[in-house]
């Protein structure tokens, strides 16, 4: 993981990239989120969530209303992953929660389907494992339905790596062993660039506040009374639907008042957005963006919720949260036949849990009645959910191609 590397690697800069200025970044992020959604029609679907909204509230669309709880909004294979709490117990969960609102939960039913059958898809699979896939979605997230279900599903090769290497990832041990410079720093290149002066200073501002600082000592078992000095900041080029937001890692050197014990964390500072996945009506969410996050992680995958905190940096709506080595995302770049179903079953199951276990007995047997209706005499899935998804496809897979085009359009013309 690049982020492992740089902070064991301090000092090291990249010479493949001259980071950019503060008042450059604009235009080499929007170059940058453009190339990256041009890679792969799945590549497009996890960088292009307002369109999928947007086709999705088209009136030839039908499907159901669903409860009223807290949803991903992006539900996308990317954004579930092993997550740490903060004894370092590792499991699988939703790990971005940026569009979370109280919503519909057949949205995440739909966008996690999208992206499973763009990958499958671009795996060069028959157009009936799609049809399988959607039927071992819905089977994974019926069998969180089952509370009394003594047989766990099994998991995935792909989840078993991931897992395996999550909970193996000691970097954070590493660093610590060899952070013995007396000034060390997060090295600037491809991935983190500089700050301008008002940045540095909002951000040591910003952990001068105690509801901050308590983050970063509870998390590392310290006391109150922890001495903690920012060492580094920098600007962090990550991510693809949110390039171009406000995002910053943090280097934090914290040694403990009582027993003189010193450690090191490195925080990951997000702004929080205007949401584009649709909210339930008349229900209330915090009006604060960063608070929404906040809160939807606690409900939605509580391993993470309980490291973030909300706050506000020049004049903009963020949360912070210790970047921990098991955090890591699923990286699928093709799947088999027996896989793509497996994987389709096992996250819908993740996905179903962190839905269902904010539902009380009655409003989980009226979801799962709804879920059962509507059926294809020769498909095990709601029909809307297969028409949504064979929709979604069809439209993202010509407007990839068309921003392909554009994007090389535009290439040829810098060039």
């Amino acid at each position: 993981m690049a982020l492992a590397r740089a902070i064991i690697n301090l000092h090291m800069k990249s010479p493949e990239f001259t980071p950019p200025a503060p008042g450059e970044r604009k235009n080499i992020l929007s170059e940058m989120r453009n190339r990256k959604m041009a890679r792969s029609p799945h590549a497009y679907v996890r960088g292009n969530t307002a369109k999928f909204y947007e086709w999705l509230e088209e009136k030839t669309m039908r499907f159901p209303s669903g409860p009223a709880i807290w949803i991903c909004g992006d539900c996308h294979l990317g954004n579930l992953g092993p997550i740490a709490n903060h004894e370092g117990e590792v499991d699988i969960q939703i790990r971005d929660l940026d569009q979370a609102v109280i919503g519909n939960p057949a949205h995440d039913l739909i966008r996690l389907g999208l992206s499973l059958a763009s990958v499958v898809r671009g795996s060069g699979l028959p157009g009936v494992i799609t049809a399988q896939l959607i039927e071992h979605l819905m089977s994974g997230y019926e069998h969180a339905f089952d509370e009394s279900e003594s047989k766990p599903i099994k998991n995935p090769a792909s989840i078993k790596i991931a897992k395996r290497k999550a909970t193996r990832r000691t970097w954070k041990e590493l660093a610590i062993e060899r952070l013995e410079l007396s000034s060390p720093l997060i090295p600037l290149g491809k991935n983190f660039w500089p700050l301008s002066r008002e940045e540095r200073a909002a951000i040591e501002k910003l952990f001068e506040q105690k509801t901050i600082t308590h983050l970063a000592t509870s998390l590392n078992v310290m006391d109150d009374n922890s001495v903690i000095k920012l060492l580094d900041a920098a600007y962090w080029q990550k991510g693809c639907s949110s390039l171009g937001n406000l995002r910053y890692a943090v280097l934090l050197y914290i040694k403990n008042g009582a027993s003189d014990q010193k450690t090191f964390c490195l925080m990951d500072i997000k702004e929080a957005t205007f949401p584009v996945a649709p909210k339930q009506v008349s229900q209330l969410i915090p009006r604060e963006h960063a608070d929404r996050v906040v809160t939807a992680a606690r409900h939605l995958s509580p391993y993470l919720g309980e490291r973030m905190a909300a706050a506000r940096l020049l004049d903009t709506s963020v949360f912070l949260r210790e970047l921990l080595p098991q955090d890591m995302k699923i990286e699928v770049d093709s799947l088999t036949e027996d896989e793509a179903k497996k994987l389709a079953r096992y996250l819908a199951a993740i996905v179903g849990r962190a839905h269902l276990r904010q539902m009380d007995v009655s409003t989980k047997k009226l979801w799962f009645r709804e879920l059962q209706k509507n059926r294809f005499k020769t498909l095990n899935a709601p029909s809307w959910l297969w028409t949504s998804i064979v929709h979604l496809i069809t439209n993202h897979e010509g407007q990839y191609l068309e921003h392909c085009r554009k994007y090389s359009v535009g290439k040829n013309e810098h060039n």
